[in-house]
């Protein structure tokens, strides 16, 4: 079916022509009958068969047209801020000649612009759905104005945990009568069934096999490679096949920023696409590569996830996905709006065994080929790699912390920055940086020894040598105290008080007399008991005891004169 056979608004199908778009795909001809009729649709589509503009085309018209929905307002939920934000781009090419006012709202930047837009008024919302709830809970967004309500990418949504924020939002929503919506899914499992039964209006179901996607006008190529192998392989691949583009893909984020490293040392200006990137870096990223100014881009699967690339000419799984759905996913990006396309993929000893389930699910063996030896070239990252290992691991573990090439470089500058100017300070001038221990020995040093309670030196740990060790020490002290007549209580304050304040001098009183108390005590009890049956504790103690009561005795005793 043409786009010029359909009874949509002539404004709408003058840009689609301008798009350059003629034939519906499959999803297109399908979803705009089921609309046309009235019906909700949930639709089993992949990326790259045509839902966005199904939706876009369809929800635009029922705005301008459908009597129940003019005035009312088109919301459109994706599970990630690149899908959002592509979204909106392909929404305002479609309906640049209208005068429907359009926006995306998610995460990850300031809220100062989109509360903006709210105030202002939007009639096409494009956004996460955390983000999307955040104002509906400021009450900055109204629910009950939303005629058009589209789930887009529902399963990855359900995969990222986002089930329960929509499920509230979809309840502040009018019912389902008296709105229309639309639930596009790669996959039509149970939880996708069960949101549509609960939150949609008796919807019609559009099928569209994903073997339609792998299949067609794809150049799929499988390559067995060993982990020391990939590199040169894929250097290999890339000076055989020669393309303008590529898309990179490997399962984790430590793998992208690693292999776009190793493309740069061998001559390919590459760049990665992680999902913990900053927003902005990451839609520079995506725009430069769009723009054609960037050719080579690593990505994980969710960073890349929603993102659309005309004319890109190789798609590798550099690393086999570990989900057999992921690879139709990756390489549908590069075969779209029938063009055709080359994905290769390399299979190593680590993710080979995800092989079989991809081949299951496409439904035919990957073809396997041998690269001729004569394309083989040198890695020149061998040498980076070698290095990377021999350096010590600064970086700060992820969730908790963040990793990455853009962190790392800026934190070791600020760190030489600050120990240079520490060692300005004190005066000195070199080279390089002191070390924070010197720095801090360097201080130790100009305060002084650290005075702390320590053993004293030549004594024993037996009572009677601490006692003779006191004795010797301030013996003298309490001689001359004694001939000058002093009055009571000097003694403790000129033999004490140096190095103590009240407060010590009290406690240390305290338990004086807490001590010589109980040293009482054991000698009467010791006396009532029988000679004979004391054991050599007791005698032990007692002598103890005795030694005690005499020093503390002697102290007292001055205190009474």
């Amino acid at each position: 079916m043409k786009f010029r056979e359909t009874p949509f608004d002539e404004r709408i199908l003058r840009a689609v022509d301008e798009l350059g778009f003629e034939t519906c795909t499959p999803v297109q001809e399908e979803t705009f009958k089921l609309v046309l009729e009235g019906r909700d649709v949930m639709a089993q589509s992949q990326t790259g068969t045509g839902k966005t503009a199904a939706f876009l085309v369809s929800g635009f018209h029922l705005l301008l047209h459908d009597p129940n929905l003019i005035g009312k307002k088109m919301l459109v939920l994706a599970p990630t801020r690149e899908l959002a934000d592509q979204i909106e781009k392909e929404a305002q090419l479609i309906g640049k000649h209208l005068s429907l006012r359009i926006g995306s709202f998610y995460g990850g930047v300031g809220y100062g612009l989109q509360e903006k837009k709210l105030l202002e008024g939007v009639d096409v919302l494009l956004g996460t759905p955390g983000r999307i709830l955040d104002f509906v809970q400021s009450k900055k967004l109204n629910l009950k104005e939303v005629g058009i309500i589209v789930v887009d990418e529902a399963d990855r949504m359900f995969d990222m945990g986002f089930l329960p924020d929509i499920k509230k939002i979809l309840k502040g929503l009018n019912p389902p009568t008296q709105r229309r919506t639309f639930l596009f899914s790669a996959t039509l499992n149970s939880q996708v069934g069960y949101l549509a039964w609960e939150f949609m209006n008796n919807p019609a179901e559009v099928l569209i096999e994903p073997e339609q996607v792998s299949v067609q006008n794809i150049n799929q190529e499988l390559y067995h490679v060993s982990l020391e192998e990939k590199m040169i392989t894929l250097l290999g691949l890339l000076k055989k096949y020669q393309p303008r583009n590529a898309v990179f893909f490997v399962n984790t984020k430590q793998s992208a920023i690693k292999l776009a490293n190793r493309l740069k040392a061998n001559g390919y200006a590459a760049d990665f696409l992680i999902g913990d990137m900053p927003q902005t870096l990451r839609l520079k990223v995506i725009e430069n590569f769009k723009d054609g100014k960037l050719s080579w881009l690593v990505a994980t699967d969710v960073a890349a996830r929603g993102l659309h690339i005309e004319d890109l000419d190789l798609v590798v799984n550099y690393d086999l996905p570990l989900e057999a759905e992921t690879y139709v996913h990756r390489i549908g990006r590069t075969a779209r709006a029938g063009k055709s396309g080359r994905a290769v993929s390399l299979a190593c000893e680590k993710y080979v065994y995800g092989l079989k389930a991809i081949e299951d699910f496409i439904g035919f063996k990957l073809p396997v080929q041998w690269l001729d030896e004569s394309l083989l070239v040198e890695d020149k990252s061998l040498q980076l790699q070698e290095q990377e290992e021999r350096r010590p691991d600064h970086s700060v573990s992820s969730r908790g912390g963040r990793q990455g090439r853009h962190n790392t470089s800026s934190v070791h500058r600020g760190q030489k920055n600050v120990a240079r100017l520490v060692a300005q300070i004190a005066g000195t001038k070199k080279n390089h940086p002191e070390s924070e221990s010197s720095i801090l020995e360097k201080k130790k040093l100009e305060k002084g020894p650290k005075v702390s309670h320590q053993k004293l030196p030549g004594v024993t740990t037996t009572l009677e040598d601490k006692l003779a060790y006191y004795k010797k020490k301030y013996g003298a002290e309490f001689q001359k105290a004694k001939e000058e007549d002093q009055k009571p209580g000097s003694i403790d304050s000129t033999a004490f008080t140096k190095k103590t304040d009240m407060k010590k001098r009290s406690k240390r009183s305290d338990r004086r007399k807490r001590t010589l108390r109980e040293t009482s005590q054991r000698q009467e009890q010791s006396s009532m008991a029988p000679q004979s049956n004391r054991t050599d504790d007791e005698q032990s103690s007692k002598s103890k005891g005795g030694l005690l009561s005499q020093i503390f005795g002697f102290f007292f005793s001055k205190k009474k004169e």
